[in-house]
């Protein structure tokens, strides 16, 4: 085991011991692993590249009572709600989201997406931010991990951050496919790790001890060499070269204005918190547009944590879980709140043009109410919804049949979402990644082409 907290202690000139300069260097267990980030592009280069933010919707939200109503079905089919006309002609959604139905014309839906894998959490995890299923011991890159493998940070800014929390307990053991997979920790995003709702929120992460100013932080980087010889033996080990790369990274995190000024959520005025709504959701879509405005490339944000002990999108109708009626009274108004505010935003800003936003579950529910008054994990059809960037808005995708429970036109795979995405955001679906072995593995499949209805 390497060790960087060896007995004899190394003092440096300031009076500080390597104790201090690993407490403010060691950012990397909390979600700061950024090597590859000064792959960005120059200061003051012009940087038009389209950037993305993706919104999981944990738990799985029933295409039947949201996006894909289906009013002319059997009472236990349809639902509890009625259709409602949006501001493009054609395009319903439920009538549980005004607010929503007057941006249809900014985003598009996709009816179709289905898969065939168990019918768990994990693997739609997986699929939806990933574009594959794990198989063979090989985890596959989240599509913002590998947009920062290939395109780095811009300037001090991480390029994919991950808020508020990683998905955590969701019933299986499986990986979640939020970090780097293959690629490595270096690629992992930024995880944020607190709730931007919370009180006196702030990003302590980001900033050195109160005791040790950012110029302070600068010469105990410059003097990384006063360390004994412990760690000199260390330095000489492949290891160090990426673990002293995250240190220059942390460093110039810890002290950059800019990327402080990224999270702090206290410059926003109380009307727009109040517009975006005072929720986890809600103040994590607000930080979203801040940090994509402060150059960040790709922002993944989790509606939920988990599917337990709190009313989530996951509908099964008994406790622990929640049911249709409690769902449409709390996750659906957080949810059309946050979502159209941000569209807003980002259209006000300027950003909508050059922002993909895209909002995903993992799966459907099935069609059919069950006694408890929920539905079940129903893999089998269900709707994303996509628009920002070159996306289209005002599109529907594929018809599922009669009951929501197949694709009835035009099926879409996970793997056909993430190439959607990549291509979205300027990079070619099947350009190649350095995989195990250096196995040469394209973002997408060959086989898996874009969704040409929204270019």
């Amino acid at each position: 085991m390497i060790r960087l907290d060896a007995n004899r202690p190394a003092s440096f000139c300031d009076g500080s011991t390597r104790r201090d300069f690993l407490h403010a260097g060691a950012l990397a267990p909390l979600g700061i692993t950024l090597a590859g980030a000064n792959r960005g592009r120059a200061e003051g280069t012009p940087d038009t590249d389209v950037n993305c933010i993706m919104l999981f919707l944990v738990g799985g939200p029933s295409q039947l009572d949201t996006w894909d109503m289906k009013p002319k079905a059997p009472a236990e089919v349809r639902g509890p709600f009625a259709p409602a006309k949006t501001n493009v002609p054609g395009i319903e959604i439920a009538e549980t989201f005004p607010k929503m139905a007057k941006h249809a014309d900014k985003f598009s839906l996709v009816r179709t997406v289905y898969h065939t894998a168990t019918a768990v959490h994990d693997t739609g995890h997986q699929m939806m931010q990933t574009g594959r299923l794990f198989a063979g011991g090989i985890e596959y890159p989240h599509v913002g991990c590998a947009l920062g493998y290939l395109k780095g940070g811009r300037g001090e800014l991480p390029a994919h951050v991950l808020v508020p929390k990683p998905i955590g307990r969701t019933g299986g053991n499986l990986p979640h496919g939020h970090s780097a997979g293959y690629l490595g920790k270096p690629h992992d995003p930024f995880i944020l790790n607190a709730d931007p709702n919370a009180p006196g929120f702030k990003v302590p992460d980001l900033l050195p001890p109160e005791y040790l100013s950012a110029l302070r932080a600068e010469r105990r980087q410059k003097l990384r060499d006063a360390v004994d010889g412990a760690t000199s033996a260390f330095e000489q080990s492949g290891a160090a070269k990426q673990l002293d790369d995250n240190f220059k990274l942390a460093y110039k995190l810890m002290s950059s204005t800019k990327a402080r000024d990224a999270f702090a959520l206290e410059k926003e005025s109380d009307k727009t918190k109040d517009r975006y709504g005072r929720t986890r959701f809600g103040q994590s879509c607000l930080m979203a547009r801040r940090l994509i405005e402060a150059g960040v490339r790709f922002v993944t944000v989790n509606m939920f944590e988990t599917v337990f002990d709190e009313v989530t999108w996951d509908i099964h109708g008994s406790k622990p879980f929640t049911d249709i009626v409690q769902m449409s009274k709390e996750v659906v108004p957080n949810f059309d709140a946050a979502y159209t505010a941000l569209l807003e935003d980002l259209h006000d800003r300027g950003l909508l043009k050059t922002t993909m936003v895209v909002a995903v579950g993992e799966f459907g529910r099935t069609p059919k109410v069950n006694p408890a008054g929920g539905r079940d994990h129903h893999p089998g059809a269900w709707t994303v919804v996509m628009g920002g960037g070159p996306l289209k808005g005002g599109t529907v995708v594929g018809e599922t049949d009669e009951l929501g429970y197949a694709p009835k036109t035009r099926p879409v795979t996970p793997g056909e979402v993430a190439a959607t995405i990549f291509k979205g955001l300027g990079l070619d679906p099947h350009k190649e990644l350095p995989g195990p072995q250096n196995r040469p593995i394209p973002l997408a499949d060959f086989n898996v082409k874009p969704i040409g209805e929204l270019f």
